[in-house]
């Protein structure tokens, strides 16, 4: 039996990609910090798949170790799909949002990744991918933050695959543009039709297609494409 951990999977990406990797046949477990309500209806949703549920902040120190407590499967597919988005100037960001920031997008995923890693090579084979954003490329005024911790991603991807591609793992990054999520809810709709004529496709993304291409570099048919990051924007930027 094969079992993915999806980390931040209540939120509008993270529980897609929760149904996409169900319905190929994959064991879940389903990561929440707050969302246990949320957790439990993808559970029930997802009835005949193995759904295990496990807690923990993942912007607190020590809420990497709390979560790996609660994993007694090996993992085969990570998935870093944690993530919340401050907006604002640097100058109105307090340091106890940097921190939370940097834990949740930074050292968190490092931590993870290095708890499950050892039984990847042990197997000789896994996958690592994380969802980072189109800020983490392009960067983005008032969200200079968001996207220090999501460009610090995209090379983590970038290093680790290097290390981890002699022991059969892939780690690679799908980086998504402006997708119809909770985390536009701060944006007016006049803002988010402006967003959306701003893009080539004239089109927000739908999580739907962030999951996908989740899906695609977890398969067999990206077996020869690591350390990639692949772009889910639209042409925007």
């Amino acid at each position: 039996m094969r079992y993915a951990l999806i980390t931040g999977a209540t939120g509008g990406i993270g529980s897609k990609i929760a149904e996409k990797l169900a319905s190929e046949g994959w064991n879940l477990y389903i990561h929440y910090h707050k969302k246990r309500k949320k957790a439990e209806w993808l559970k029930e949703k997802l009835k005949g798949t193995d759904c295990i549920l496990v807690q923990a902040d993942l912007s607190a120190s020590g809420g990497t170790k709390e979560l790996l407590s609660q994993v007694t499967h090996p993992v085969s597919l990570l998935i870093l799909a944690s993530g919340t988005a401050p907006y604002g100037l640097i100058t109105d960001l307090s340091e106890i949002e940097i921190d939370q920031q940097i834990q949740l997008h930074m050292t968190s995923p490092f931590l993870l990744s290095r708890g499950v890693v050892p039984g990847m090579v042990k197997e000789k084979k896994g996958a690592i991918i994380a969802v980072t954003s189109i800020w983490g490329e392009a960067g983005a005024a008032c969200e200079v933050l968001y996207s220090m911790v999501k460009g610090g991603q995209n090379t983590f991807v970038k290093a680790l695959a290097k290390e981890l591609a002699p022991s059969g793992i892939r780690v690679n990054a799908v980086s998504p543009g402006a997708v119809e999520t909770s985390m536009l809810d701060m944006f007016t709709k006049e803002d988010l039709k402006a967003i959306a004529e701003d893009i080539p496709a004239g089109r927000l993304g739908k999580p739907e297609e962030i999951a996908d291409a989740v899906s695609f570099l977890a398969s067999d048919k990206a077996s020869y494409i690591n350390g990639h990051i692949l772009s889910v924007n639209g042409g925007w930027r």
